[in-house]
């Protein structure tokens, strides 16, 4: 058994520095569970004169990723470099030299997380990503072994702390989604460019890699139905607020009755009952229904240099047990193929529509008869608010195909007395 295991990382930004404070300044404690010391044995990054809230000692420093692989003495590396370029490229190489691999790296595990895995498995070694989703909520690994009993039924995850903190400022505050925005951007929750995450491109990562860690299929990520929050409006929250609901990003994946896999992003009217409407600001949470377990809530916060880094810190110490044991490649890849997504349009909801129309005695009747004729059923009405000419009615729907909610907006926004239309928002519950 090996008395100590060296660790390298590559990438000294946010997440490998929570990673290095956590293995240096928790180190005994770290030894304790892991049954041997771990060493930070040396860390790349291609630049050390920007300024480290946690700095490093010169002898440990390395300008090249492959300063680290080519290591003989380390066991272990930590990617936290981003991206699918030169990420995918080092965990590749550091694979191939019989080391074991943690990343945090979403975009890299739900794009090449299968040939990852597979050169894991060839060279008999460990590939942990619990940091990839959730950040400090050790989702992944409950997935994979804590309810690892249970066909699971369904996901359902506030995934992206950046838009759960722009939601929680407009419904709490009543401010526009730029206003929040810029918020969470001047407090450090959101990137300058914030496609990633108000787009649902982050979500539609973290839920593509829950999916197949659940469901066994591997989760193509472009054929994710995604919507973001930009089109969201402070008079679509206080509907929602009248409806009993909260506005969410949500990530869902669940297993069709016809076995299709559905997997999506978007906006959604949560009941305020449900456990997920009070998780606020940048935390996330991920929802899990099992055939076995029942209902399952895992909370924590989403992201940072901390709570990430634990999580990474977390697939280090079993990395190393396992190395210490030479029981590596304990929980082989579970998936079966690829998944058969069920397309968007032939997906089971229902919805709320908010339309602007002239205010004339038949529009709503007109309105109503395309819904009929269509074949979507209409749960409830309300015209509520009338300005000038024009009125604002709000429509629920009873859950029905969602090809037919479009094929019968598509036909009513043609009638010349309708004046706007906003993006429909999906309701659970």
């Amino acid at each position: 058994m090996a008395d100590e295991v060296a660790v390298g990382i590559i990438g000294y930004g946010i997440v490998g520095s929570g990673a290095y404070h956590i293995l240096t300044d928790n180190a005994d404690e770290i030894a304790v569970r892991a049954g041997c010391r771990i060493r930070v044995a040396r860390i790349a990054d291609i630049d050390w004169d920007r300024p480290r809230t946690v700095p490093v000692p010169p002898e440990l420093r390395a300008t090249d990723g492959r300063d680290v692989i080519n290591d003989p003495n380390i066991d272990i590396v930590v990617e936290t470099v981003g991206g699918t370029g030169a990420a995918l490229d080092l965990v590749m190489a550091a694979l191939g030299q019989g080391k074991s691999v943690v990343t945090s790296n979403k975009e890299l595990i739900a794009k090449h997380g299968a040939q990852i895995l597979e050169a894991a498995a060839s060279a008999g070694v460990d590939v942990g990503f619990e940091g990839s989703v959730g950040g400090t909520i050790p989702i992944c690994r409950s997935l994979q072994e804590g309810l690892q009993a249970n066909r699971f039924r369904r996901i359902i995850g506030i995934l992206n702390g950046t838009t759960n903190y722009v939601l929680t400022q407009m419904t709490e505050h009543g401010v526009e989604f730029s206003q929040a925005l810029k918020e969470a951007q001047e407090k450090g929750f959101a990137e300058q460019d914030p496609s990633n995450d108000v787009d649902g491109i982050d979500a539609a990562n973290k839920i593509a890699i829950l999916s197949a860690i659940a469901f066994r299929e591997r989760v193509p990520v472009e054929q994710i139905a995604r919507e973001g929050i930009r089109e969201i409006t402070p008079t679509d929250i206080r509907y929602a607020r009248e409806l009993g609901c909260i506005i969410k990003l949500l990530a869902i994946a669940q297993r069709a009755k016809d076995g299709q896999l559905e997997v999506r992003v978007h906006p959604t009217f949560l009941p305020v009952r449900h456990p997920l409407a009070a998780v606020s600001g940048e935390f996330n949470a991920v929802f899990v229904e099992g055939d076995a377990s029942g209902s399952v809530m895992l909370y924590g916060k989403g992201a940072g240099s901390l709570p990430t880094g634990a999580a990474v810190v977390a697939d280090v110490i079993s990395a190393a047990r396992n190395v210490r044991l030479n029981c590596r490649n304990r929980i082989p890849c579970a998936c079966r193929g690829t998944a058969d997504l069920k397309p968007i349009d032939q997906c089971v909801t229902s919805h709320y529509i908010r339309m602007r129309v002239a205010d004339r005695p038949g529009v709503l009747g007109a309105c109503a008869n395309v819904f009929g004729e269509e074949g979507v059923s209409i749960k409830s009405v309300l015209q509520v608010d009338t300005m000038g000419s024009s009125a604002e009615i709000v429509w629920l729907t009873h859950a029905g195909l969602e090809g037919k909610v479009a094929e019968a907006l598509r036909r009513i926004r043609a009638f010349d007395v309708v004046e706007q239309i906003a993006p429909p928002i999906r309701v659970e519950g």
